[in-house]
């Protein structure tokens, strides 16, 4: 970088920042005395012309960052989670992998984060993320570990339950019938569940279009006696609260609709992150 001194010749500027630069270019440079600079852009321990010259080069330019685009993979704690838009949320498509600590079935809570993995029943975070049902279906948590700040990177969060209705109402269910309790709609669970993975027993419908992208799988839940549910439905947790419970969604191979209830939270179930 060129360093101009006291008895050199100045060019002749035009506009603001010129005019910046000559009254700067007559101010007094500071020493750090044991201090760091924010504006010491040469690290010399000095704020004074050189680097006040260095900014306005820079002035204007902006970094190269690239975009996020709702359908683009997200990166979280390591793992890409693929994204995919339904009405006007973006929402993960796959369920949530956080994995901090893990605890067999039979240990449980209300009020702290427990994690499980289904049909893990060690405590070993490592061995746990080596199993098929942990990379298939991704985490089961209880309810106080989907609230635990981490779970969704940042810019994403645990749907309310009022944006779970926002969604299903995209996909064309009434608003009366998202605000209902129990099955409601008609096939908006079939355009949520997976396209593969879902039983077909007893001549239950099993499989759906995936036609949402939202790629719902049946991840199965944990309660104290253990693990069930895998292959037959899967079920997620909002960020809601309903007296001392809270909301979750389940999809079953025995219906094409979405079941809306309200749980007890130290249930195991899977979690989603929608953009905020």
């Amino acid at each position: 970088m060129r360093t101009f001194s006291s008895r050199q010749k100045f060019p002749i500027f035009e506009g603001m920042k010129s005019r910046l630069l000559l009254i700067l270019l007559f101010l007094p440079s500071f020493t750090s005395f044991g201090q760091v600079f924010d504006y010491d852009g040469n690290d010399d321990g000095c704020v004074n012309v050189d680097d006040m010259l260095g900014l306005l080069i820079e002035y204007g330019q902006c970094l190269d960052v690239e975009e996020f685009m709702c359908g683009d993979n997200i990166n979280h704690d390591g793992y890409d989670y693929s994204t995919v838009q339904i009405g006007e949320q973006c929402w993960f498509s796959e369920n949530c992998r956080y994995l901090p600590v893990v605890s067999p079935s039979n240990e449980g809570s209300e009020t702290s984060p427990y994690y499980y993995v289904y049909d893990y029943e060690g405590t070993d975070v490592a061995a746990a993320q080596t199993t098929d049902n942990y990379a298939t279906y991704g985490v089961i948590y209880n309810w106080p570990a989907v609230m635990e700040p981490g779970i969704c990177p940042s810019g994403w969060h645990i749907p309310t339950d009022l944006e779970w209705q926002t969604m299903e109402m995209a996909l064309g269910m009434s608003e009366a019938e998202a605000a209902d309790t129990g099955y409601r709609g008609t096939d908006e669970g079939y355009q949520m569940k997976s396209s593969s993975g879902w039983n077909d027993d007893n001549g239950s419908s099993g499989n759906g279009s995936n036609s949402s992208g939202f790629t719902g799988l049946p991840g199965g839940y944990r309660y104290s006696g253990g693990f069930g549910g895998n292959g037959n439905g899967g079920y997620w947790w909002s960020a809601s609260e309903s007296g001392s419970n809270s909301w979750v969604r389940e999809l079953d191979d025995g219906h094409d609709d979405v079941y809306r209830y309200n749980f007890i939270r130290n249930y195991g179930f899977s979690a989603r992150c929608v953009r905020d």
